[in-house]
Protein backbone atom coordinates (compact mmCIF):
# COMPACT_ATOMS: atom_id res chain seq x y z
CA UNK A 1 0.00 0.00 0.00
CA UNK A 2 0.73 3.57 -0.52
CA UNK A 3 0.27 6.77 1.55
CA UNK A 4 -1.88 9.32 -0.37
CA UNK A 5 -1.27 12.92 1.12
CA UNK A 6 -2.52 16.54 0.80
CA UNK A 7 -6.24 14.92 1.31
CA UNK A 8 -8.65 17.46 3.07
CA UNK A 9 -11.81 19.36 3.22
CA UNK A 10 -9.55 22.31 4.60
CA UNK A 11 -9.27 24.90 1.66
CA UNK A 12 -12.97 24.81 1.24
CA UNK A 13 -15.05 27.71 2.73
CA UNK A 14 -17.43 27.22 5.70
CA UNK A 15 -20.50 27.11 3.54
CA UNK A 16 -18.82 25.09 1.33
CA UNK A 17 -17.88 22.43 4.25
CA UNK A 18 -21.35 23.13 5.72
CA UNK A 19 -22.81 21.69 2.39
CA UNK A 20 -20.90 18.74 2.44
CA UNK A 21 -21.72 18.03 6.46
CA UNK A 22 -25.31 18.21 5.17
CA UNK A 23 -24.98 16.09 2.04
CA UNK A 24 -23.43 13.11 4.95
CA UNK A 25 -25.86 13.76 7.81
CA UNK A 26 -28.81 13.16 4.61
CA UNK A 27 -26.56 9.69 3.40
CA UNK A 28 -26.71 8.79 7.45
CA UNK A 29 -30.86 9.47 8.00
CA UNK A 30 -31.15 7.21 4.59
CA UNK A 31 -30.37 4.25 7.33
CA UNK A 32 -27.56 2.18 8.36
CA UNK A 33 -28.24 -0.86 5.55
CA UNK A 34 -26.99 1.35 3.01
CA UNK A 35 -23.66 1.14 2.69
CA UNK A 36 -22.24 1.08 -0.47
CA UNK A 37 -23.14 4.26 -2.42
CA UNK A 38 -22.48 5.54 -6.16
CA UNK A 39 -22.15 8.78 -7.54
CA UNK A 40 -23.27 9.44 -10.84
CA UNK A 41 -24.23 12.22 -13.29
CA UNK A 42 -25.09 12.61 -17.12
CA UNK A 43 -23.08 14.25 -18.89
CA UNK A 44 -18.94 14.63 -17.85
CA UNK A 45 -18.13 17.93 -16.03
CA UNK A 46 -20.86 18.06 -13.62
CA UNK A 47 -18.90 17.60 -10.72
CA UNK A 48 -19.81 14.04 -9.56
CA UNK A 49 -15.84 12.97 -8.97
CA UNK A 50 -15.52 16.23 -6.71
CA UNK A 51 -18.76 15.62 -4.49
CA UNK A 52 -18.13 12.15 -4.08
CA UNK A 53 -14.41 12.22 -3.07
CA UNK A 54 -15.16 14.81 -1.05
CA UNK A 55 -18.11 13.01 0.82
CA UNK A 56 -16.03 10.00 1.76
CA UNK A 57 -13.64 12.77 3.55
CA UNK A 58 -16.56 14.15 5.55
CA UNK A 59 -17.49 10.90 6.67
CA UNK A 60 -13.84 9.76 7.25
CA UNK A 61 -13.19 13.24 9.08
CA UNK A 62 -16.72 12.16 11.34
CA UNK A 63 -14.99 9.29 11.82
CA UNK A 64 -16.53 6.48 9.63
CA UNK A 65 -14.36 4.01 8.40
CA UNK A 66 -14.83 4.27 4.65
CA UNK A 67 -13.03 3.20 1.05
CA UNK A 68 -13.42 5.30 -1.69
CA UNK A 69 -13.46 2.94 -5.16
CA UNK A 70 -12.73 5.14 -8.36
CA UNK A 71 -14.52 3.19 -11.23
CA UNK A 72 -14.31 5.54 -13.17
CA UNK A 73 -12.04 3.09 -15.36
CA UNK A 74 -11.94 5.62 -18.18
CA UNK A 75 -11.01 8.69 -17.32
CA UNK A 76 -10.38 9.44 -14.27
CA UNK A 77 -10.25 12.74 -12.35
CA UNK A 78 -9.39 11.48 -9.14
CA UNK A 79 -5.62 10.30 -10.00
CA UNK A 80 -4.69 13.41 -11.86
CA UNK A 81 -6.13 15.97 -9.26
CA UNK A 82 -4.08 14.52 -6.65
CA UNK A 83 -1.42 12.94 -8.26
CA UNK A 84 -1.45 9.36 -7.35
CA UNK A 85 -0.34 7.33 -10.08
CA UNK A 86 2.27 6.02 -8.06
CA UNK A 87 0.02 3.53 -6.90
CA UNK A 88 1.40 0.60 -9.35
CA UNK A 89 -1.89 -1.37 -8.66
CA UNK A 90 -5.54 -0.08 -9.18
CA UNK A 91 -9.12 -1.29 -9.60
CA UNK A 92 -8.48 -3.07 -13.42
CA UNK A 93 -5.89 -5.05 -11.79
CA UNK A 94 -7.78 -6.99 -9.52
CA UNK A 95 -10.73 -7.10 -11.58
CA UNK A 96 -8.52 -8.50 -14.29
CA UNK A 97 -7.23 -11.49 -11.79
CA UNK A 98 -3.36 -10.26 -11.94
CA UNK A 99 -3.64 -8.82 -7.91
CA UNK A 100 -5.09 -9.33 -4.93
CA UNK A 101 -7.57 -6.75 -3.13
CA UNK A 102 -4.60 -5.81 -0.85
CA UNK A 103 -2.54 -5.23 -3.18
CA UNK A 104 -4.88 -1.97 -4.38
CA UNK A 105 -6.15 -0.64 -0.90
CA UNK A 106 -4.25 2.68 -0.66
CA UNK A 107 -4.37 3.97 2.69
CA UNK A 108 -4.67 8.54 2.97
CA UNK A 109 -3.72 10.13 5.29
CA UNK A 110 -7.15 10.82 6.92
CA UNK A 111 -7.31 8.42 9.27
CA UNK A 112 -10.31 6.71 8.73
CA UNK A 113 -10.50 6.71 4.79
CA UNK A 114 -8.84 4.14 2.26
CA UNK A 115 -8.80 4.33 -1.47
CA UNK A 116 -8.69 2.24 -4.10
CA UNK A 117 -7.43 4.26 -7.79
CA UNK A 118 -8.58 2.91 -11.36
CA UNK A 119 -5.17 1.42 -12.56
CA UNK A 120 -4.94 1.01 -16.18
CA UNK A 121 -7.16 1.81 -18.44
CA UNK A 122 -8.86 -1.38 -19.41
CA UNK A 123 -10.24 -2.40 -23.29
CA UNK A 124 -13.54 -3.69 -21.65
CA UNK A 125 -14.40 -1.65 -18.50
CA UNK A 126 -17.95 -2.77 -18.81
CA UNK A 127 -17.66 -6.18 -18.44
CA UNK A 128 -15.08 -5.76 -16.08
CA UNK A 129 -17.36 -4.17 -13.98
CA UNK A 130 -20.19 -6.63 -14.97
CA UNK A 131 -18.02 -9.54 -13.68
CA UNK A 132 -18.05 -11.59 -10.48
CA UNK A 133 -14.58 -10.33 -9.16
CA UNK A 134 -16.36 -6.94 -9.25
CA UNK A 135 -19.65 -8.16 -7.03
CA UNK A 136 -17.20 -9.93 -4.49
CA UNK A 137 -15.21 -7.27 -4.32
CA UNK A 138 -18.25 -4.47 -3.55
CA UNK A 139 -19.68 -7.56 -0.44
CA UNK A 140 -16.10 -7.65 1.09
CA UNK A 141 -15.38 -3.90 1.24
CA UNK A 142 -19.31 -3.62 2.28
CA UNK A 143 -17.92 -5.99 5.56
CA UNK A 144 -14.93 -4.33 5.85
CA UNK A 145 -15.96 -0.62 5.84
CA UNK A 146 -18.91 1.72 7.30
CA UNK A 147 -19.46 3.41 3.73
CA UNK A 148 -18.16 2.40 0.61
CA UNK A 149 -18.16 5.84 -1.97
CA UNK A 150 -18.16 4.49 -5.64
CA UNK A 151 -17.24 6.98 -8.11
CA UNK A 152 -18.76 5.88 -11.71
CA UNK A 153 -18.71 7.44 -15.45
CA UNK A 154 -21.85 9.77 -16.57
CA UNK A 155 -25.03 7.39 -17.74
CA UNK A 156 -25.89 8.97 -20.68
CA UNK A 157 -21.96 8.88 -22.06
CA UNK A 158 -21.48 4.66 -21.37
CA UNK A 159 -23.24 1.71 -19.25
CA UNK A 160 -20.34 1.09 -16.81
CA UNK A 161 -23.09 3.21 -14.09
CA UNK A 162 -25.52 1.05 -15.14
CA UNK A 163 -23.61 -1.74 -14.38
CA UNK A 164 -21.78 -1.11 -11.28
CA UNK A 165 -25.48 0.30 -9.51
CA UNK A 166 -26.68 -3.41 -9.60
CA UNK A 167 -23.74 -4.19 -6.86
CA UNK A 168 -24.86 -0.54 -4.90
CA UNK A 169 -27.49 0.25 -1.99
CA UNK A 170 -27.94 3.52 -3.29
CA UNK A 171 -26.98 6.10 -5.83
CA UNK A 172 -26.56 10.04 -5.75
CA UNK A 173 -27.20 11.49 -8.88
CA UNK A 174 -25.56 14.48 -9.59
CA UNK A 175 -26.83 17.52 -11.77
CA UNK A 176 -24.95 20.89 -12.81
CA UNK A 177 -27.84 23.48 -13.74
CA UNK A 178 -28.43 24.66 -16.59
CA UNK A 179 -26.02 22.18 -18.80
CA UNK A 180 -28.45 19.38 -19.60
CA UNK A 181 -32.15 18.66 -20.78
CA UNK A 182 -34.57 17.59 -18.40
CA UNK A 183 -35.61 14.75 -20.58
CA UNK A 184 -32.10 13.23 -20.95
CA UNK A 185 -32.10 13.13 -17.24
CA UNK A 186 -35.18 11.40 -16.70
CA UNK A 187 -33.95 8.86 -19.42
CA UNK A 188 -30.61 8.17 -17.12
CA UNK A 189 -32.87 7.99 -14.28
CA UNK A 190 -35.02 5.40 -15.80
CA UNK A 191 -32.13 3.65 -16.72
CA UNK A 192 -30.75 3.36 -13.47
CA UNK A 193 -33.50 2.79 -12.02
CA UNK A 194 -34.19 -0.54 -14.05
CA UNK A 195 -31.27 -1.99 -12.07
CA UNK A 196 -33.47 -1.62 -8.96
CA UNK A 197 -30.61 0.01 -7.13
CA UNK A 198 -32.58 2.77 -4.94
CA UNK A 199 -31.50 6.49 -6.07
CA UNK A 200 -31.43 8.12 -2.89
CA UNK A 201 -31.41 11.89 -3.78
CA UNK A 202 -29.75 14.55 -6.24
CA UNK A 203 -27.03 16.83 -5.65
CA UNK A 204 -27.93 20.55 -7.94
CA UNK A 205 -24.15 21.38 -8.74
CA UNK A 206 -22.85 24.87 -9.92
CA UNK A 207 -25.81 27.06 -8.36
CA UNK A 208 -24.75 30.75 -8.34
CA UNK A 209 -27.04 31.99 -6.09
CA UNK A 210 -26.18 35.49 -6.67
CA UNK A 211 -27.49 35.08 -10.00
CA UNK A 212 -30.53 33.50 -9.30
CA UNK A 213 -33.21 35.18 -7.91
CA UNK A 214 -35.22 32.69 -6.46
CA UNK A 215 -32.23 30.58 -4.79
CA UNK A 216 -30.82 33.87 -4.17
CA UNK A 217 -33.56 35.39 -1.87
CA UNK A 218 -34.38 31.61 -0.13
CA UNK A 219 -30.95 30.62 0.62
CA UNK A 220 -28.55 33.11 0.19
CA UNK A 221 -29.70 34.91 3.44
CA UNK A 222 -28.37 32.02 5.94
CA UNK A 223 -25.90 30.25 3.57
CA UNK A 224 -24.16 32.94 1.38
CA UNK A 225 -23.30 32.40 -2.29
CA UNK A 226 -23.37 28.36 -2.11
CA UNK A 227 -24.76 25.63 -0.50
CA UNK A 228 -24.81 21.92 -1.28
CA UNK A 229 -26.88 19.06 -0.23
CA UNK A 230 -29.18 16.51 -1.57
CA UNK A 231 -31.93 18.42 -3.88
CA UNK A 232 -29.96 21.84 -2.96
CA UNK A 233 -27.01 23.39 -4.47
CA UNK A 234 -23.40 23.48 -4.45
CA UNK A 235 -20.22 25.26 -6.37
CA UNK A 236 -17.92 22.29 -5.80
CA UNK A 237 -16.22 20.35 -8.86
CA UNK A 238 -16.35 22.55 -11.83
CA UNK A 239 -13.60 21.01 -13.52
CA UNK A 240 -14.71 17.12 -12.95
CA UNK A 241 -15.80 14.43 -15.26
Amino acid sequence: MITVSNISLKGLDYRANEAYNNLRTNLQLCGSEVKTVMFTSTTPDEGKSSISFNLAISLAESGKRVIFVDADLRKSVIESRYDISRQKFGLTHFLSGMNKVEDIISVTDIKQLHMITTGAVPPNPSELLGGERFASLMKALRESYDYVIVDTPPVANVTDAVVVAQNCDGIVYVIETGKVSYKLIQRCIGDLKKTKCKILGTVLNKVDLQKDSYYGKYYGKYYGKYYGNYGHHSSEGKEDH
